[in-house]
C-alpha cells in the first residue's frame, strides 16, 4: 500500500483512509504492507496518531525529500524538481523500497493513492516491474480543464493519470460523481474497472469518545457554536458568501448578538480568512482555531452544537472526508455545497435536509435560521442510522477486500 499520508504526518484528513484500512484489513485475512515516505518529506508532523498503526504491519519509509524545503536555494528550486510534485524525490526511494519489500513478502497486488501524484507514479513503476495487479485509489480527481494550473506540470499529471486508469486492474474512486467522470473521461476503459470505495469513520476510535464528550458538555455555552474542522480553501470552500449572510442576519436583526459562535478549526488559510472577517465585520462570531490532535478534533465535533460543511460547486464530485465524521457524531449538520453535488447527495441519504448553495449569501442566511431554530429544537441531526453505520470504515475496508479477494482468485487462476 503506497501511501504519502500516513503517520507521523500531520493536517491531512487522507490519513485515515490508508490507516483504517491497515487497521481492518487483517479482519478479512489480507495483511497490508505499508510503503511511505520518510518523515523528513512531511512539513508537519505529530506523534498523536502513531499509536493507531497496528504493531504487527510491516510499514517502510522510504527515502523522500520536499523540494520546497530541501533542494530550495533563496527560496527557489527546479521547475523539473516539482514535476508531478514536490516530493518526487520519494519515487526513486519508494521503487528501490518496494522492489525489495515486494521479493521479501511476495505480496499479492499493489494498491496506491492519490491526491499526492508521485504516489501513483510509484504504483505504476512497481507495477509495471513485477508484474504484480495494481488498485490506483482517486481521493480527487487528478487533472480537470485549468487545473493543475502549471501547463507542464498538468501534462505529467495527466500522464500519471492515464497510467493509471489503463494499467491499473481496478480504479477506485472516493464517489460516485468521481467514478462517472472517469468513465466518460475514459470510455475505452470497461466499467467493471472502475469501483467506488467511498470514505467513512472509523468506530473504534470514536466510540469511546462518546461518553467523554457527554460528560464535558457543549463548547460554549449559552451561544450555539457551529464548527467546521479542517483546511478552508480560498475556493474549493470560500467562505465569503457565508460571512456575508451573516453580516446580513445582524443587520436585518435575523441573529441576535451573541446567540451563534462559529469556530473554524485549523482552516489553514488564516490570513486570508481574518481579511474577510474583517471586511465583513463579523469577528464577534468567527473565530480561527489552531490544529488540535486527531482525537481532540473528534471530540469537539461531538461537543459542537452545530457542524459546518463548506464545498463549492465546483467540486461537485467530491465529499470532503470529514463529512462521514460528522454523520457518526450525530449533530446536527448544514451543508452550504450545491444541491446537485454528491455532497449535498451524501447528506440528504443520512436525512439531512439543511442545505444552501456556498456561494449564494441569500441562501445561506434563509437556510442558517431555519437550521438554527430546527437545531435548538433537537431535531436536526442525522436521522437515518442504518446508512450511518454503514459509512464505518470497517465497511469500507470489507469492499477493499472484496476486491482484493478477486484479484487473488485471478492470480491463483493464472
Amino acid at each position: 500500500m503506497t501511501a504519502f499520508h500516513f503517520p507521523p504526518l500531520a493536517g491531512s484528513s487522507g490519513i485515515q483512509r490508508t490507516l483504517s484500512f491497515a487497521r481492518h484489513l487483517p479482519r478479512f485475512d489480507w495483511q497490508p504492507l505499508i510503503l511511505t515516505a520518510h518523515s523528513r518529506a512531511f512539513a508537519n508532523v505529530s506523534d498523536d496518531q502513531l499509536g493507531d498503526v497496528p504493531s504487527g504491519v510491516i510499514v517502510e519509509r522510504a527515502f523522500a525529500l520536499d523540494s520546497s524545503r530541501h533542494l530550495a536555494l533563496f527560496g527557489r528550486y527546479p521547475a523539473f524538481a516539482a514535476r508531478p510534485d514536490r516530493w518526487i524525490t520519494w519515487w526513486f526511494g519508494a521503487v528501490l523500497r518496494g522492489l525489495a519489500m515486494i521479493r521479501k513478502h511476495r505480496p499479492v497486488a499493489i494498491w496506491s493513492t492519490y491526491p499526492i501524484a508521485t504516489a501513483h507514479k510509484i504504483g505504476y513503476t512497481l507495477h509495471r516491474l513485477s508484474g504484480l495487479p495494481w488498485i490506483a485509489d482517486f481521493r480527487d480527481p487528478m487533472t480537470e480543464d485549468g487545473y493543475p494550473a502549471d501547463r507542464k506540470i498538468r501534462q505529467s499529471y495527466k500522464k500519471i493519470e492515464e497510467a493509471a486508469v489503463r494499467s491499473a486492474a481496478v480504479g477506485v474512486f472516493v464517489t460516485p460523481g468521481l467514478a462517472r467522470l472517469y468513465g466518460e473521461r475514459y470510455r475505452d476503459v470497461p466499467n467493471a474497472r472502475l469501483a467506488v470505495i467511498e470514505n467513512g469513520y472509523d468506530e473504534e476510535i470514536l466510540a469511546p469518545l462518546d461518553g467523554t464528550a457527554a460528560r464535558e458538555g457543549p463548547l460554549l455555552p449559552g451561544a450555539f457554536t457551529l464548527l467546521h474542522s479542517g483546511v478552508v480553501y480560498p475556493n474549493e470552500r470560500d467562505p465569503t458568501q457565508f460571512f456575508q449572510a451573516l453580516r446580513r442576519m445582524l443587520d436585518e436583526g435575523n441573529l441576535k448578538p451573541g446567540e451563534l459562535r462559529v469556530r473554524l478549526r485549523a482552516p489553514v488559510h488564516e490570513t486570508l480568512l481574518a481579511e474577510l472577517i474583517g471586511t465583513f465585520r463579523v469577528a464577534d462570531i468567527v473565530e480561527l482555531a489552531p490544529p488540535i490532535p486527531y482525537r481532540q478534533a473528534l471530540q469537539e465535533m461531538m461537543r459542537a452544537d452545530g457542524l459546518l460543511v463548506l464545498q463549492a460547486g465546483n467540486c461537485n464530485d467530491q465529499i470532503p472526508a470529514k463529512v462521514y465524521e460528522y454523520l457518526r457524531c450525530r449533530r446536527p449538520i448544514i451543508g452550504l455545497t450545491d444541491p446537485a453535488g454528491d455532497t449535498a447527495g451524501l447528506l440528504r441519504k443520512a436525512g439531512i435536509d439543511s442545505i444552501a448553495r456556498l456561494d449564494s449569501a441569500q441562501e445561506i442566511a434563509f437556510e442558517l435560521r431555519r437550521f438554527l431554530d430546527q437545531a435548538r429544537r433537537g431535531g436536526a441531526p442525522p436521522r437515518d442510522d442504518a446508512f450511518v453505520r454503514g459509512a464505518s470504515r470497517l465497511n469500507r475496508t470489507r469492499e477493499l477486500a472484496g476486491l482484493l479477494d478477486r484479484l487473488g482468485a485471478g492470480e491463483a487462476a493464472g
